[in-house]
């Protein structure tokens, strides 16, 4: 039958951890440790990258990489990736705990989609260390997925690389990639989906993309709100999404129009 059979959802800025915001304050920190100063909107840019990955890809940043070759008068190497790395591991674990609770939704959401027979599957940036904090706080807290893949189990091959999608559709018996749907918050995310050839969609609200704690956003007005909901939503069109819905509760609904559409022929990347 032409359905959608399983959901892969990102965890942090997409499941729990509003905004996400426990990696972004830690890499801040260890840049601004090895004496350069990172804006915030460069610390996000790579987010959903297995991690010591997203601290290359900063470093490899023009300005960043500018920075780093007036102050230390070369460019940096694969050392200076492992020392900032040694330093971000244990930043991050230090306070990861306090970055598990679910994004308004979550829960029902998948209760939802549980309850029409789908499998939820997911993925991460972080690694399975890491995840061990952020699955057994979330538990505690109401939510779980059927199963979890980190870089750690594709031998670090994480985002944009499509196969912790794989892994998921191989543990969870889902049939076909198109009958599969990824939620994310990130540009990577949402390459990880194309690059799998799933169903890609981004999340708005909570997002990393988005950047607000959730404080900050309920502080919007309406047209404030509506501004950076669409400003994100047209990142990750940008980026290839298939589709972006402004918060985890619409994303039942999407499924049934996703639905209609492979009941029409229609794949991932129609645009339909």
């Amino acid at each position: 039958m032409s359905k959608i059979e399983g959901v892969i959802m990102d965890w942090a800025g997409t499941a729990v951890d509003f905004g996400c915001f426990a990696p972004v304050n830690v890499f801040v920190d260890i840049f601004k440790n090895a004496g350069i100063e990172v804006t915030m909107e460069e610390a996000r840019g790579p987010m959903g990258m297995l991690k010591i990955d997203h601290i290359r890809a900063m470093l490899s940043m023009p300005r960043v990489s500018g920075l780093w070759e007036n102050k230390y008068g070369r460019s940096f190497d694969e050392e200076d990736v492992k020392r900032l790395y040694a330093e971000f591991e244990p930043a991050l674990m230090a306070s990861l705990s306090e970055y598990t609770d679910p994004i308004p939704g979550v829960i029902e959401t998948v209760q939802e989609l549980r309850s029409q027979g789908l499998k939820i599957g997911s993925t991460t940036g972080y690694t399975s260390s890491m995840m061990e904090v952020v699955i057994s706080g979330a538990k505690n807290k109401g939510y779980g997925p059927d199963h979890v893949v980190t870089p750690d189990d594709t031998n670090s091959y994480g985002r944009p690389y499509p196969y912790m999608i794989y892994r998921n559709m191989e543990e969870l018996k889902l049939s076909a990639s198109w009958k599969v749907v990824k939620v994310g918050d990130t540009a990577s995310d949402i390459q990880e989906g194309i690059q799998a050839g799933v169903w890609s969609v981004g999340v708005a609200v909570g997002s990393s993309e988005m950047g607000l704690t959730e404080a900050e956003y309920q502080e919007l007005s309406e047209s404030e709100k509506e501004a950076a909901i669409t400003k994100t939503r047209q990142t990750f069109m940008q980026h290839g999404a298939d589709f972006t819905i402004q918060t985890m509760s619409e994303l039942p609904q999407l499924i049934e129009r996703i639905n209609g559409m492979l009941a029409e022929g229609k794949r991932p990347g129609c645009k339909g």
